[in-house]
């Protein structure tokens, strides 16, 4: 066993663990105790939806302000097609957007943007 993992397993359980032995490859910060839906798994998640690179939000300890915070999302949001619209093509609203285009540029499936807008109507 490696230092980081036997530190791991001694500080922090069975989830250090899998942090340390996974490394940076992916990590994804979920509440303490709480199993990620699979919407905040995708939005989590560094080679998918990454929304934690821009964007603070319920359930991560990472904050950004590269993006606005997203809360409240089903009032801010309340014709779901337009928050699909955002993650599809956010660059069709605004063309002077720093946001990936993630359906057009088939970072994320639709599926996935489902997941994700579920999610985030629950924030």
């Amino acid at each position: 066993m490696t230092k980081a993992v036997t530190r791991a397993i001694f500080h922090g359980g069975i989830a250090a663990v899998l942090l340390a032995l996974l490394g940076t490859a992916s990590v994804q910060v979920f509440a303490q105790g709480t199993a990620p839906s699979a919407g905040q798994a995708v939005a989590f998640d560094r080679t998918k939806g990454n929304c934690l690179a821009c964007h603070t939000m319920r359930g991560s300890d990472v904050p950004s302000n590269v993006g606005p915070e997203l809360n409240d999302m089903k009032a801010r949001f309340p014709d779901r097609a337009d928050l699909i619209a955002i993650l599809q093509n956010e660059e069709a609203r605004n063309p002077q957007t720093i946001m990936p285009s993630f359906g057009r540029n088939l970072i994320l499936d639709h599926q996935e943007i489902e997941q994700i807008v579920d999610f985030l109507y629950s924030l």
